[in-house]
């Protein structure tokens, strides 16, 4: 370690050793050479002289500008001689080298304070280090400088170099002409690239200023050394379509070849970079990073920004001559020399030196000093206030437009300039002092139609139920509600007719009105944003959801309670067959309509449904515009969503597999006259699969209203329809062809099955003990739908009795075509071994009529107290056994207290049979209309 420190303690010791003599040598050098760079009109008197310092690297291996700009400086002090300055005063200029370096500058400047005449002005100053360096110390010398290439823009710093003035404007000088250009075009969304090099982040901080104050949003900030394509990659990440540009023309060529790269060019993008660079300045690096091709592609359109270097108005400037004269008698000055773009700041210096000191001197002259400028020293406070406040004042039109500073700073003109096939076209310009902006008409030309968009403009389009679909599915919803009235029209009218009246009229109604509930909420369902306001949808959110409800649960409800009464009395062989009447259902039914009012309020109190609008994914422009599309989609929700539709969809979930347990268990019921489990059991299954179809397919389109409406509306159209159709169509048809068919069509097929299933039976009597296990369950089989035929008997004949009470005086016709009814119905021979037994069924039947006079001899007194007595009397129920029992089979009839298996033949009388038990009252069978 310790040798380490030697050795680089040696080697700073003959590094100063070495630059102190290069100091020297420069010292010495200055010497010699400063008297022969003097200006040619060094030979007038003292007295006539006014000294002014030169700052300029003159050598031309240290990038020198001297061969453009000395041939406007002479051009200038020519003019300023013969038209402005009176005979006695003439400017000296003595131009020192600075050579671009911070010690031989130094070196320059303080060889003129030490050998040269008392300066009265510093002109020049072009290289930023060595210009920075002497304008800091100024002040103490009360000198005040005037550059005319400096544009660095540390040097607008008034703090720190108060007494620093440049004709040229600052690179910062652009930025409000930017911040112009991008408002005229409407651009609030920008990106910056900025070299990782002093000079452009200075650039870059202070266009963030403006940029933040004219509220324009910079959305990224890229910067980079050697290789920029990862920060072009960036700017593209972050959709930049406005790039403001800080690099030198070499790594101009790779930004390029990097944003051809990566698609940042053409109709969508925008490039604007600085515009000070050399002519054709792409020429000579093209093929290094890609090919030329591709890199002027990238480059089309770009637009470059840069200050004017010599004013286009045909105005005559301070020295007579309009800036298109200037420039002929500049060309023809300068002959073969190299051109410099600084010649024209160079030639307003030294009229801006000219006349600062003309105001000095007359300054002097009205405040009555007897000093003159000539008397200016280093120490002179006085005079080096004069010559500062006198610069200030400086506003004149000059061949680079009007001179004026503003804190120091040229307000100048900016120009505009667009790479049009392979050439940059001047577009408009910028004034700093109108700070207005001017575009040349039908110059600026972009890619595309328009000019490009900062950023992928988002279009918000709310998705909306196509009108015409809604139009459709309206139509067809009317039609539906029309064919629902003209149903409950035919349900009204035939209520008295007995195919409608054992159908339940009054649940028909439930389930028509169930249907117009369901069919009216699909208007609501197709009201969206394109139709309502959002508070109304709002409403419709919380309408359309109770109607859909109470709509369902009505018609569904009603069918549910009818299939559980048919399932009841039909299903359930050991439950006492009592009277299932209406009003029992329609309490099942407002139950069920209960449950779902005490859901929805809570629902509606502590979590009411609001209006949401949920944003998808963006999606390109189907007509290829350069935007996106941001797709909103109203929505129907709350806090806890999931939450109450789950306990809605577990409440109908349960309802519905229950109404469809039901449904399966009633499937072979078919009883028309009685009954319509079949068509309902048929409606329950499709409003249960219909309704998981329709629901999981809604969810899964929740992102397309269309397709969600279409299947929700289809869903409620078909249930409802199918299931009206389904319980009405059958009754219409039947009730419009032949009302008495119902009953009669059953009747005769229930005597055809029944004889077929007595032969049956009598066959498998004999051999009862030797079946089997599925035989015996076939008999059960066998028993339980006789029992439900004599269900069917029995409500026949409680029909009659109930007719007895309400009519006592049509009693004697109504007996008579009952009893022929139950002929006619007993007449088969189900449970018989032969013809003879039909003796005995018409000898009890004869038997029967004698213990129950049923006959036109029947006194009205006895006709009065049968009215009267119970129906389930001991006597009514002997009635009833003595017509039924005769046709039971012997086998059957120990299971509900007949006669032993072992008699032969039937008995003719309960009490025949020893093992006969007396039946309870409540072993009736009634049945109420279903």
């Amino acid at each position: 370690m310790q040798t380490i420190l030697r050795t680089y303690r040696a080697g700073l010791f003959w590094r100063c050793l070495r630059r102190l003599g290069t100091l020297l040598v420069l010292w010495s050098w200055g010497l010699l050479s400063g008297s022969a760079l003097g200006f040619r009109n060094s030979r007038l008197d003292a007295d006539s002289k006014l000294p002014i310092m030169g700052l300029m690297p003159i050598n031309k291996a240290a990038e020198s500008i001297s061969e453009g700009i000395i041939p406007a400086v002479e051009l200038a002090t020519e003019h300023v001689h013969n038209k402005f300055l009176p005979n006695t005063s003439k400017l000296v200029l003595k131009w020192y080298d600075s050579e671009c370096d911070n010690a031989k500058g130094l070196k320059a400047f303080f060889d003129g304070i030490k050998y040269g005449p008392k300066h009265l002005m510093i002109f020049g100053g072009v290289c930023p280090s060595i210009t920075s360096i002497i304008a800091e110390s100024l002040k103490e010398w009360n000198l005040v400088q005037l550059s005319f290439a400096a544009t660095t823009p540390v040097l607008a710093d008034k703090k720190k170099y108060p007494n620093f003035f440049r004709t040229v404007p600052s690179d910062n000088a652009v930025n409000p002409a930017v911040v112009k250009f991008l408002k005229h075009f409407h651009w609030r969304r920008v990106g910056t690239l900025t070299q990782d090099v002093q000079r452009f982040s200075e650039v870059r901080n202070d266009l963030t200023n403006e940029l933040e104050k004219a509220d324009i949003q910079i959305a990224d900030t890229e910067s980079f050394s050697n290789d920029p394509c990862l920060s072009v990659r960036k700017l593209r990440d972050n959709d930049v379509r406005i790039i403001l540009g800080q690099f030198d023309e070499n790594m101009a060529a790779k930004v390029f070849c990097c944003a051809y790269n990566e698609n940042m060019y053409g109709i969508k993008y925008q490039w604007i970079i600085p515009g000070w660079y050399q002519l054709n300045w792409w020429k000579p690096i093209a093929s290094i990073y890609c090919n030329e091709k591709n890199l002027l592609t990238a480059m089309e359109g770009y637009v470059a920004v840069d200050f004017e270097p010599l004013s286009t108005k045909e105005i005559k400037t301070i020295s007579g001559l309009t800036p298109q004269q200037y420039k002929q008698e500049y060309n023809k000055m300068r002959g073969s020399a190299e051109y410099s773009k600084f010649h024209g700041f160079a030639y307003d210096g030294i009229w801006v030196i000219a006349t600062t000191l003309q105001r000095a001197m007359d300054s002097l002259k009205r405040l009555g000093d007897p000093q003159n400028i000539r008397d200016f020293n280093y120490v002179n406070k006085d005079l080096g206030q004069i010559f500062l406040d006198s610069m200030n004042e400086t506003n004149f039109f000059g061949v680079t437009g009007q001179v004026v500073f503003r804190n120091g700073e040229r307000m100048g003109t900016i120009i505009f300039s667009q790479f049009q096939d392979k050439v940059e076209v001047r577009v408009g310009e910028y004034n700093a002092i109108a700070d207005s902006l001017e575009l040349i008409n039908n110059t600026l030309r972009f890619q595309g139609v328009e000019p490009p968009k900062d950023r992928t403009i988002i279009q918000p389009q709310l998705r909306k139920i196509s009108l015409p679909l809604y139009s459709i599915l309206s139509a067809l919803t009317v039609l539906g509600m029309f064919m629902s009235s003209a149903f409950l029209f035919f349900n009204i009218k035939n209520r008295n007719q007995k195919l409608i009246k054992m159908s339940s009229p009054y649940m028909n109604n439930l389930i028509i009105l169930g249907g117009m509930l369901s069919y009216a909420s699909i208007f609501l369902f197709g009201l969206d944003g394109s139709f309502v306001m959002p508070n109304t949808f709002e409403t419709l959110c919380t309408v359309r959801t109770w109607i859909l409800t109470v709509g369902y649960t009505t018609a569904f409800g009603a069918m549910f309670a009818k299939t559980w009464r048919v399932h009841a009395i039909f299903k359930n062989v050991k439950m006492k067959k009592k009277i299932i009447k209406d009003q029992k259902l329609l309490i099942i039914v407002g139950g069920m309509l209960l449950i779902d009012l005490c859901i929805l309020i809570c629902w509606q109190v502590v979590d009411p449904l609001r209006r949401t609008v949920e944003d998808y994914p963006l999606e390109p422009d189907p007509a290829g515009r350069d935007f996106a599309i941001q797709p909103l989609l109203e929505h129907c929700e709350n806090s806890h969503m999931s939450i109450w539709l789950g306990i809605v969809y577990a409440y109908k979930g349960l309802l519905m597999l229950f109404g469809c347990f039901l449904a399966w268990e009633t499937r072979n019921v078919s009883i028309p006259a009685l009954n319509d489990s079949k068509y309902i059991g048929m409606s329950v299954y499709n409003v249960g699969i219909m309704c998981i179809i329709g629901a999981a397919v809604s969810f899964l389109t929740r992102d397309q209203p269309n397709v969600q409406f279409c299947i929700v509306a289809l869903v409620i159209i078909f249930c409802s329809t199918i299931t009206l159709c389904l319980v009405f169509v059958p009754k219409l048809i039947t009730l419009r062809t032949n009302p008495d068919a119902a009953t009669q069509n059953r009747r005769l097929q229930f005597t055809q099955n029944q004889k077929k299933e007595d032969s049956k039976t009598s066959t498998s009597v004999t051999s009862v003990n030797q079946a089997n296990t599925s035989r015996l369950e076939g008999f059960q089989t066998d028993n339980h739908r006789l029992r439900m035929k004599i269900t069917e008997l029995d409500k026949e004949l409680e029909e009659v009795t109930m007719q007895l009470q309400d009519t006592p005086e049509k009693t004697q016709y109504i007996k008579q075509n009952h009893i022929q009814e139950l002929n006619n119905i007993l007449s088969i021979q189900n449970f018989t071994d032969g013809k003879d037994s039909d003796k005995p069924l018409m000898k009890n039947q004869h038997d029967s009529r004698s213990q129950v006079p049923w006959g036109t001899t029947l006194e009205p007194s006895r006709t009065n107290k049968d009215v009267i007595e119970d129906i389930n009397s001991p006597e009514h129920i002997q009635r009833r056994l003595s017509l039924q029992l005769p046709i039971l089979h012997h086998a059957y009839l120990p299971s509900i207290g007949g006669v032993d298996a072992s008699c032969a033949s039937p008995c003719v009388s309960p009490n025949a049979s020893p093992r006969h038990r007396h039946v309870q009252p409540s072993f009736r069978v009634m049945v109420s209309g279903l």
